[in-house]
């Protein structure tokens, strides 16, 4: 599968933005998804995932309460709401597809675990 991730862009402290992920390829209901960030100078982080049907998703304490991950598989676009942003949201996003069923009690939180990878998209918060 091939991922294109978009959305980025400048926003003020507070503001909000989506961003997207178009799969290509493959049918996206294929995988699960998820979403990273990596800041400059710092690793690439885990942000959130969500299962293949949407049934499940998981956020990092970062952004719990804050992004909302969904999908459309009709549509083969991820997406990440992000609200409330903050100057330390500033990253490049990355959208990630394992093929791999996980169990419930199964946490795929490390770029280890993700296959597929898009080229980034980069969201700046002015603070």
């Amino acid at each position: 599968v091939q991922l294109q991730a978009s959305g980025g862009g400048l926003v003020q402290a507070g503001g909000s933005l989506r961003l997207s992920c178009a799969a290509s390829g493959r049918t996206m209901s294929k995988y699960f998804m998820a979403w990273f960030r990596q800041a400059p100078g710092k690793d690439r982080e885990f942000v959130s995932f969500i299962s293949h049907s949407g049934r499940r998703t998981y956020y990092a304490a970062s952004a719990e309460g804050r992004f909302t991950v969904s999908r459309d598989n009709d549509k083969n676009t991820l997406y990440l709401q992000m609200n409330s942003l903050k100057h330390e949201d500033t990253a490049v996003y990355y959208c990630a597809a394992d093929r791999t069923w996980y169990n419930d009690d199964v946490y795929p939180t490390q770029r280890t675990n993700y296959d597929f990878w898009g080229q980034g998209t980069q969201v700046t918060v002015s603070s």
